[in-house]
C-alpha cells in the first residue's frame, strides 16, 4: 500500500549510536506504531506497554525483537533488522531515539513519545552506560574509527562512577549550541523540543513517565485508545499489572535475554529502580541552577513545565499555550 508522506526528515542524525538513514527507504506499514524518546526515559516500559496491549495477554515476549530499534548501529545489523520488521506479522511497533525531526512522519502512522524530567533521565543515564560491557564499548569505538564521516574519537571513556562528575559534562554539552552535521549529540533539552514544536500533530502523542507511575492503568487506556485498540477494562488491568516495574524486574530474563551481551547483570542493569527524584540526593545547588538555566534559555515555559511535572502536574501538551 502506497504510504503517504506528511513530513519528510529535516534533520540528518548519524552518530556511532544512532543513524536516522536506516529509515530511508524503510517500507511502512499503515498501522505501524513507532516509540520514540530520549534514552532513559521509558523506552523499554513503553514498549513493553505497546507489546501487551498489541497482543493483548501478558506472555513475556523478547522485547528486543518485537519491537526492533530500528536507527541503531550497535545491536543487530540494520539488513538483520529490516529482515525482522519485514517478517513481523503482527501489527508493528518500532522503537527510535532519534530527534523528532529526523524522523518521517507518515499518515497514518502513530507516533509515541515519552518523556521524563531529565534529571531523572541523566542519573539513569549514568547506570546505563556504567554497564556497558568492555566489548560493547570497544564496538562503539570500532563503529566510529571505520565510519569517515565521523571524528575518530575511539572508544567512548570509562564512565566516572561518582554521576555527579559525569554530570558536569552532560550539561555542559546542554549548555553549548547544538552540533550540527555526522557526530552531532543533541542535548536532552534541544531533543525534547524537537516533539515539543510538533505536538499538535494528530497521530503524536506525548505521554510521560511521572503520569505513568501516577496512574499506570489510565495511561494505558490513553495509549490504548490512542493506538485504537480496544482492550476491555478487565484486560486492560492485567496488562497494568504485567506492565508494572517489579513484574517486568521479575521477568527481565524472558523480556531482555540477550542484553547480558551488552550490559553487565544483564536485565538487572538495563530494568535498574524506575524511581524519580534521586537526582535530589546526587546533584549541588550550583548543578541544579545549571539545569534551570539551560531550562530556561532552551525550553519554551510550558514543555519546561511538562517535563518536570508531566500531563497530570500541570496540562496537556496539546493544550498549552506555547
Amino acid at each position: 500500500m502506497m504510504m503517504t508522506l506528511e513530513r519528510a526528515p529535516t534533520r540528518r542524525y548519524h552518530t556511532a549510536i544512532m543513524n536516522s538513514r536506516h529509515w530511508d527507504g524503510f517500507e511502512m506499514r499503515p498501522d505501524d506504531i513507532v516509540i520514540a524518546t530520549y534514552p532513559k526515559c521509558g523506552t523499554t516500559w513503553t514498549q513493553r506497554i505497546v507489546d501487551l496491549l498489541v497482543f493483548q495477554n501478558t506472555e513475556a515476549r523478547p522485547i528486543m525483537d518485537t519491537a526492533v530499534w530500528l536507527d541503531s548501529r550497535i545491536f543487530a545489523p540494520h539488513e538483520e533488522n529490516l529482515a525482522t520488521l519485514g517478517a513481523q506479522t503482527h501489527r508493528r511497533f518500532i522503537k527510535s531515539h532519534l530527534p523528532f525531526d529526523s524522523l518521517p512522519i507518515y499518515e497514518g502512522v502513530k507516533y509515541v513519545h515519552v518523556a521524563r524530567d531529565g534529571r531523572d533521565a541523566f542519573l539513569s543515564w549514568h547506570n546505563h552506560v556504567r554497564g556497558f560491557t568492555p566489548e560493547t564499548r570497544m564496538k562503539v569505538g570500532m563503529i566510529a574509527m571505520s565510519d569517515p564521516e565521523l571524528p575518530k574519537l575511539g572508544p567512548p571513556p570509562e564512565t566516572p562512577e561518582d554521576p555527579q562528575l559525569m554530570y558536569q559534562d552532560w550539561i555542559a554539552q546542554a549548555e553549548a549550541e547544538p552540533q550540527v552535521g555526522p557526530g552531532q549529540d543533541l542535548s536532552y533539552f534541544d531533543f525534547e523540543m524537537t516533539y515539543w514544536r510538533e505536538r499538535h500533530r494528530k497521530n503524536l502523542l506525548m505521554v510521560h513517565y511521572a503520569d505513568m507511575k501516577a496512574d499506570l492503568e489510565a495511561e494505558m487506556r490513553r495509549i490504548s485508545e490512542f493506538l485504537e485498540i480496544d482492550t476491555p477494562p478487565a484486560v486492560l488491568k492485567e496488562l497494568a499489572a504485567a506492565a508494572q516495574f517489579d513484574a517486568m524486574k521479575a521477568q527481565g530474563p524472558a523480556l531482555l535475554p540477550h542484553i547480558g551481551e551488552h550490559f553487565d547483570k544483564g536485565s538487572e542493569r538495563f530494568l535498574n529502580r524506575g524511581v524519580n527524584g534521586r537526582w535530589r540526593d546526587v546533584l549541588n545547588a550550583q548543578d541544579l541552577a545549571r539545569y534551570a538555566a539551560v531550562a530556561q534559555s532552551k525550553l519554551s515555559p510550558a514543555c519546561a513545565d511538562w517535563l518536570e511535572k508531566g500531563r497530570l502536574g500541570t496540562c496537556d501538551p496539546t493544550t498549552a499555550g506555547d
